[in-house]
This record gives C-alpha cells, sequence and structure tokens, in this order.
C-alpha cells in the first residue's frame, strides 16, 4: 500500500529530475555555494506568489523546499543537505533568543493576570486536548507521540493575523488582548515541548537507571542558570561604544556557545537562548540589538526553511494522514475553547471572546523549528511521522489563517466600516506604528517573515 502510494506520488511530482547532478560533478565547494544559491533564490521567487496570495513568507520557503525536494526537481545535493543541521541549531538560536525579548517585566505588570491566563488557557488546553484525543485514537503510537503532539500545539505563528492587523488598521481591546496573548504564546511552547522531549528521552533509555532520568531535567535547570548568567555578561558587554556589527558578532557568539554546550549534554538549546534573551533585555532595556538580529536573520532564516520543505517525505503520507487531520481540527477545537473561557473566566464582551480563538489558529515558526529538533532528538520511528504532521498541518494553517484572523477582526469590531472598504495599499512597515512596543518585531517567524519590518529605527 504504502510503496504504491509513494510510487504514485513519484509519477505526479517528477521525481528523479536530480538537476543537482549537472552541477554536482564540478566538485564540493561549487556544489554548496551554487546549491545555497539555489535555495535562497527559489525562497525569494516564491514568496512573490505567495504575497500576491497574502500569505506569510514562511509558507513560500516551505514550498520552496518542496519544490527543489528529491519528490520534485533534485535541485540540492542530497549529501549538501546531511551536512547542513548547524542551520537549524542557529535557527532556533535566533529564535528562542527572540521570544525572550517578550518578557520585559514592566510590561508584564501591565498586562496583568488577565494576560497570563487566557495565553496559557489557550495553550496548554489546546496540548491537553491534542494529546488525549491522539492517545486514544491511535493507541499504537503510545503516548509518548500523543504528548509530543501535544506540546506543539500550544505554540502559535501570529505573523499572518499581525500581517491583517496592519494592512486594515485594525485596533481596540480586542487587538491589544490578541497581540499580547501571542507574544507570550510561543514561550509556553518552548516549556512544554522541553518537558515533553525530557520526559520521551528519559524514558526512552529506561532501561531503568534512575540517572537517566534526573540527568536530563538537572541540565535543563543548569543551562536555564547559563541562560541567566549570560544574560548578565552580554548586558555588560553591549556598552553604547560597541558597534553593530561587533553587537552582532558577540551575540551571536554568545548562542553558539549555548548551542555547543547543549548539544554536548543532549538537551535542547530553546529554553536557555529564551532566558539569555529575557535576561538581557530586562537588565539592558535593549530593543535596538533584536532589530539587529531580525536584519541580520533572514537569509538563515529561509535555508532554515527551505531545508525544511526539501526534507518533507511525501512517502509518509500514507502513514499520518488521518493522525494529520485529527490533529488539524483537534488543535483548531482546542485554541478557539482556551482562548474563550479565558474571556469567559475575566467577564470580556462577546466581541472579544467569541472570536479571538479565531485569530489564534496560525502555526509555523516556532512548530516547524521544533520539529526539525524533535526529528533529530527523537527516536527515528516517531521522528519522521511527527515532522511530517507538523510541516503539513503548519502549511495548511497558514493558508488558513490569514482569512480567519480578517473574520475574527471584522466580527470583533476591530476593523471599521472604511479600512475594511477601503483597506491600507501600503500598511505601515515599521509595526511600532500599527502594534504596541512590546511585540516590535512581530512574534518568531518575523525573522523569517517579515525581514524588513524590523529594520527601521524611530
Amino acid at each position: 500500500m504504502l510503496f504504491s502510494f509513494a510510487s504514485a506520488t513519484n509519477i505526479v511530482t517528477g521525481a528523479g529530475l536530480n538537476i543537482s547532478q549537472y552541477y554536482s560533478q564540478f566538485g564540493e565547494v561549487p556544489s554548496v555555494l551554487i546549491g545555497l544559491a539555489i535555495m535562497l533564490f527559489a525562497g525569494f521567487l516564491v514568496t512573490r506568489l505567495t504575497k500576491l496570495l497574502k500569505l506569510p513568507n514562511v509558507t513560500a520557503y516551505i514550498i520552496a523546499g518542496v519544490l527543489l525536494g528529491p519528490w520534485v526537481l533534485g535541485a540540492v545535493n542530497k549529501d549538501i543537505l546531511s551536512h547542513m543541521s548547524f542551520i537549524s541549531d542557529i535557527a532556533l538560536s535566533f529564535i528562542a533568543f527572540g521570544v525572550g525579548r517578550y518578557f520585559k517585566v514592566s510590561t508584564l505588570r501591565e498586562t496583568g493576570k488577565k494576560v497570563f491566563l487566557v495565553t496559557i488557557l489557550e495553550s496548554v488546553l489546546a496540548g491537553v486536548v491534542v494529546t488525549v484525543v491522539i492517545g486514544l485514537c491511535f493507541p499504537t503510537k503510545g503516548w509518548n507521540f500523543a504528548l509530543l503532539l501535544g506540546a506543539i500545539a500550544t505554540a502559535t505563528a501570529p505573523a499572518s493575523t499581525m500581517m491583517t492587523i496592519r494592512q486594515y488598521g485594525a485596533k481596540g481591546e480586542f487587538v491589544n488582548l490578541l497581540l499580547e496573548v501571542v507574544s507570550l504564546d510561543d514561550a509556553v511552547c518552548l516549556i512544554c515541548y522541553t518537558l515533553a522531549i525530557t520526559v520521551i528521552n528519559a524514558q526512552a533509555g529506561a532501561s531503568a537507571n534512575v540517572m537517566d532520568i534526573i540527568m536530563p531535567i538537572v541540565w535543563n535547570l543548569v543551562f536555564l542558570v547559563v541562560g541567566l548568567v549570560f544574560g548578565w555578561i552580554h548586558s555588560k558587554l553591549m556598552s553604547p561604544k560597541r558597534s553593530p556589527d561587533n553587537r552582532l558578532i558577540l551575540t551571536l557568539a554568545m548562542l553558539l556557545t549555548i548551542d555547543g554546550c547543549c548539544a554536548i549534554v543532549g538537551i535542547s538549546p530553546l529554553m536557555s537562548c529564551m532566558v539569555f534573551g529575557a535576561t538581557y533585555v530586562n537588565i539592558k532595556k535593549d530593543q535596538e540589538l533584536y532589530t539587529q538580529m531580525d536584519v541580520f536573520a533572514p537569509p538563515i532564516m529561509c535555508l532554515f526553511f527551505v531545508m525544511s520543505g526539501m526534507n518533507m517525505d511525501f512517502g509518509e503520507f500514507a502513514i499520518v494522514g488521518l493522525i494529520g487531520v485529527v490533529y488539524f481540527f483537534i488543535r483548531i477545537i482546542g485554541k478557539y475553547a482556551g482562548a474563550w473561557l479565558g474571556c469567559r473566566i475575566y467577564r470580556e464582551k462577546p466581541e472579544v471572546r467569541n472570536y479571538l480563538g479565531l485569530a489564534l489558529i496560525p502555526q509555523a515558526g516556532v512548530a516547524i523549528g521544533l520539529a526539525v529538533l524533535g526529528q533529530r532528538m527523537l527516536p527515528a520511528e516517531i521522528g519522521a511521522e511527527f515532522y511530517a504532521i507538523i510541516i503539513c498541518s503548519s502549511v495548511l494553517y497558514e493558508m488558513i489563517g490569514p482569512g480567519l484572523a480578517k473574520l475574527a477582526l471584522v466580527k470583533s469590531g476591530a476593523i471599521s466600516a472604511e479600512n475594511l472598504k477601503n483597506p491600507l495599499q501600503n500598511p505601515p512597515e515599521d509595526p511600532k506604528e500599527a502594534i504596541p512596543e512590546h511585540l516590535h518585531g512581530e512574534d518568531l517567524p518575523p525573522l523569517a517573515e517579515a525581514p524588513c519590518q524590523g529594520g527601521k529605527k524611530k
């Protein structure tokens, strides 16, 4: 069954073209350089199409990767990809560091308990519902697999929602709550995912040595402290006289140090990098560094997501198809129900509580990054299926996200009738003009999806 499905897919997609053979024969260096150039050009060209369809760039990068991959054009040598896993580590460290910027103590005090409660309910409830349903409906996959999907289900990628907010000049209580919730959402996902990976890896090595369970937890705690210390050190290194170039060099060096040390002990660097970013922004009160990182990161993020698309194995669809469909719909139900419940507890207006969940559906940057990490860290038998489910569902979420966001904004009254009829032809380039200061740079995918938005300074 699987063989016939894969064969049919080969015929439809034209697998076997193997374009890379025409330039890989000239040696390793030309193969690497031309392969990277093809990936960047393809990512850029597909964004021209997705821009017309009002889809975020991350969707374009994934589609470009699928087209370049072995199932269609075979445009990049597989050997090159196998030696480029470090790109994923760099991209993930950027992601986690960027999420840390939103943990400003002053801002968190202002937002109060309401934002925390809504965020916890909409993210954790989605994770719990996905875990329980997948675990009960697909018992052969095991509860570890269900737990992992549940941890990923907590994430939200709000870039498409923010694009719609800017395009239609949306504003008001609904928009403020939405932006504050999504600013914390991915942090919750990183915490849930780190705990899930720790539990799964501990059980996988459960030859029954209790240290196999304790040590990953100990190392995660140790590297939380490392993140705090690095954030403090970095605040001292970033003196006003430091040039922009050296600021970037030192920041990247610190992130790579954390990545490398975490790899040595076999844990995820995400939490440590996030704490590093949060500690720095609270001590230094410096948003410029994150803006510099936003400007520096797009090529790396483009390569990362293109590689993600190239690694997609369509042969897995025959196995994960039904699980993927269940995950897709159950996560939407969990997100909506959690957001509604949180707003209900705080007696939000019906136009807020009834539509907030619709704007939290997209899922891309963080989820895809964690899927790549999971594929590498988890046992092979569940890593490949897990990766395929998240990649495919993320593309679908990003396709329906803008439409659902617009519907939520219209129904909540955040978009005026005039702006609905005449949307801004040139929405503000700087997100500071449309969204609160503490959300400058959007959320995680902004690095990949809005490379020029963080570049302007007030």
